[in-house]
């Protein structure tokens, strides 16, 4: 009597083991990322392959200072003179938190290049990657 209840209590155990370990798969596995980091990195990569990497001519005074590590929620990136990396930052654009909006502020955004940028962050955002608006 004894030897059975022990086998159905180690049964039972292993029953409870194997459906605490097993996840379904309709369960989303979260990333660890929040959401505004996801969101700067769709945001910088676009930046970057479109204002730095296709050597933009509206672009080319600038580059870019990824800071998308922030331990502090903040991930950002800069837009800083292209002769002096320590410069004072042009352009900050960053989300905080577990929000995916992304802000952009700075000198560049009073610019007449300031509402191209505006545009382009929209449309980054938005999940569209194209360097340019469609018509």
């Amino acid at each position: 009597m004894i030897k059975s209840r022990t086998i159905a209590l180690v049964a039972a155990a292993g029953f409870v083991l194997a459906s605490c370990q097993s996840t379904p798969k309709s369960t989303p596995v979260p990333s660890g990322k929040s959401a505004a980091l996801l969101a700067m990195e769709q945001v910088a990569i676009a930046a970057h392959k479109c204002w730095i990497a296709s050597k933009d001519p509206a672009f080319k005074p600038y580059q870019m200072a990824n800071e998308l590590n922030s331990f502090s929620g903040t991930p950002r990136f800069l837009l800083v003179p292209a002769k002096h990396y320590g410069g004072k930052p042009l352009l900050v654009v960053q989300a905080q938190g577990n929000s995916s909006r992304v802000d952009v502020f700075g000198p560049l955004m009073n610019d007449p290049l300031g509402a191209r940028i505006g545009s382009d962050i929209s449309r980054w955002q938005a999940g569209n990657p194209a360097c340019a608006a469609t018509a």
